[in-house]
């Protein structure tokens, strides 16, 4: 982050962008969000984050704290732009720091879905990405791949079987 703050480092904010966005999404749909208003809101913190970098202060938060304070203050107008009631998560103290303990979790979680999807088969994974990261019906799928429908789900299904198994600790 002092990279990006002091310098304007390019790779530095990619290795940000990369950390973070995945964990972001993941935090901001935990309160209801859709994964593609999520996605939205992601880029717009990490647009944020860039424009804005010689606001941080490591003296006064740690990177995640700041970045997760922009997420919140972000969905917070989204939900009231579109005059939504505000999710109960997001209705606290806006001046509370993120729980450290709960980013650590879905930083680990994340870690763990990283390792339980690196061990499918290079075909369901590719498939269950679509389906989940990409937004995409098994239709949509079928029509981009050339595969049957029921190859499609077939593989969906194992997949998410498997990373059932793999992923049964976390509950």
């Amino acid at each position: 982050m002092l990279a990006v703050r002091d310098r304007r480092d390019r790779a530095a904010f990619a290795e940000l962008f990369d950390h973070f966005a995945p964990r972001l999404k993941g935090f901001i749909m935990r309160t209801g969000t859709g994964a593609g208003q999520a996605e939205e809101i992601v880029q717009e913190v990490m647009l944020t984050l860039w424009h804005k970098a010689e606001q941080f202060d490591p003296a006064r938060a740690q990177v995640s704290s700041w970045i997760y304070q922009i997420a919140r203050n972000r969905q917070i107008d989204v939900a009231r732009k579109e005059n939504r009631p505000l999710p109960e998560e997001l209705a606290e103290d806006p001046d509370a720091e993120p729980d450290a303990a709960q980013v650590l979790a879905v930083e680990q979680e994340t870690q763990k879905l990283k390792q339980a999807l690196a061990k499918l088969k290079h075909d369901q994974r590719e498939i269950i990405e679509q389906a989940y990261m990409g937004e995409l019906t098994h239709q949509e799928i079928s029509t981009r791949t050339g595969l049957p429908l029921g190859t499609i789900k077939s593989r969906i299904r194992l997949g998410l079987e498997r990373l059932r198994h793999d992923l049964k600790d976390m509950r």
